[in-house]
């Protein structure tokens, strides 16, 4: 009597088993390189089995294949699901990789996973290569010159950033920060003339003070006035004035100097067909202040130099002291930084003298530069300023507070 479930042994079974083996044989191959297998294929693998198992197939049976059963133990890995995954030769290089890596890093100074630069790695490659060649020890070097030259120029950056600008480490309060005008060595001839005008003059005057230029006619007073105008340049030396170096100055820049200073002449220099307004209302017009400041600041300075009753009058219509008030306020309409008095009482009496002397020290009180040139030593004995006195073209006295008499 037959087991339950025992298949007869014939020709025809045979044959299919072996068919069978053999499609499971290709489905294998398939799946080596197509990772996921179709679940029929799988299904009739596992019903080859289980027949053959069922027919009782051992070693000595016909349809036994002894190569299958000595498969390698590799292939045992390939019936699993992960068995395509597997490459033997493939982790013992990652493994070698990583055991390379871990010799790049310090474990105390460098974090796990930091990976070296592209100029780090080639300097590594070349302290390793033994021994090195004279071209890579050259290349080594100049890296290293590159990299300590790179360092220095951003050293030196940061510490010009950190220093103060020039203007800024002059100490307040000096001589040098203060000057408004300025004269170093300043020599001064004129054509068809062989003595000089002015000769090596050196005078400096400081933001705020109030000078008079004192000296006989001829000694060179005018020329310096001149002088400071631009209206002249020296021979030699140099001339600055309100940071105006004007030696070297071109003419297009002229008139931007003589904007910065207002100028009062013995003989008034006033517009005659114009009137008193229209006279100061000019200098402002020169310096392209709006209606509304005209309107604002001339009658301001007007009522200041005592003429505000007389804005409407014809220059013509005034007095000598009137007319050079008319002047010393076109001067200051502006609000110049130095102003410039050549002879500014020449032309008046005793009372007018005062008073325009008067207005000359209120104006100076208020912070602005004023320099009179002038011959009138009483004035000068009364005010008590700094004194500048010039003979032949030098300037032979230099006093604070002086006098004229002294200056003889």
């Amino acid at each position: 009597m037959k087991k339950r479930g025992y298949i007869e042994d014939s020709e025809e079974l045979r044959a299919a088993v072996a068919d069978l083996k053999e499609k499971s044989s290709k489905n294998r191959e398939a799946s080596a390189s197509e990772p996921e297998a179709k679940e029929e294929d799988t299904a009739e693998e596992a019903a080859v089995e289980e027949a053959v198992d069922d027919a009782g197939y051992d070693d000595e049976d016909p349809g036994y294949d002894e190569a299958e059963a000595e498969a390698p133990e590799d292939e045992a890995y390939r019936d699993d699901e992960d068995a395509e995954y597997y490459d033997e030769e493939y982790y013992e290089d990652e493994e070698a990789e990583a055991e390379a890596e871990e010799e790049y890093y310090d474990e105390e100074d460098e974090p796990q996973h930091r990976r070296l630069k592209p100029s780090e790695t080639f300097e590594k490659t070349l302290r390793d290569t033994n021994p090195m060649s004279d071209v890579a020890k050259a290349v080594v070097e100049s890296e290293k010159k590159s990299k300590e030259y790179r360092r220095q120029r951003k050293q030196e950056f940061e510490e010009a950033k950190s220093k103060p600008k020039r203007r800024d480490r002059k100490k307040k309060g000096s001589k040098a920060d203060d000057a408004v005008i300025c004269l170093e060595h300043v020599t001064k001839y004129y054509e068809h003339k062989p003595a000089p005008a002015l000769n090596d003059v050196n005078i400096k005057i400081k933001k705020g003070e109030f000078v008079f230029i004192v000296g006989e006619s001829g000694s060179g007073k005018s020329t310096l006035i001149r002088l400071l105008l631009r209206e002249l340049k020296p021979s030699s030396g140099t001339v600055t004035v309100n940071g105006f170096q004007l030696d070297r100055m071109n003419r297009w820049k002229v008139p931007k100097l003589r904007r910065s200073m207002g100028v009062v002449f013995q003989d008034f220099r006033l517009l005659k067909d114009r009137n008193v307004y229209d006279n100061v209302a000019f200098a402002q017009r020169i310096v392209e202040a709006s209606s509304r400041e005209m309107k604002k600041n001339v009658p301001e300075i007007l009522g200041k130099v005592g003429l505000a009753s007389k804005y409407r009058a014809k220059t013509d219509e005034l007095s000598g002291g009137e007319q050079q008030r008319v002047a010393l306020a076109r001067a200051l309409v502006n609000k110049p930084s130095i102003l410039l008095a050549d002879e500014p009482t020449g032309n008046l009496d005793p009372k007018n003298t005062i008073e325009i002397m008067d207005l000359l020290e209120q104006i100076n009180k208020e912070g602005t530069t004023v320099v009179v040139v002038t011959h009138n030593d009483k004035i000068v004995n009364d005010m008590h300023h700094r004194v500048i006195t010039i003979k032949k073209g030098v300037v032979v006295s230099d006093r604070e507070e002086g006098n004229y008499e002294d200056e003889d």
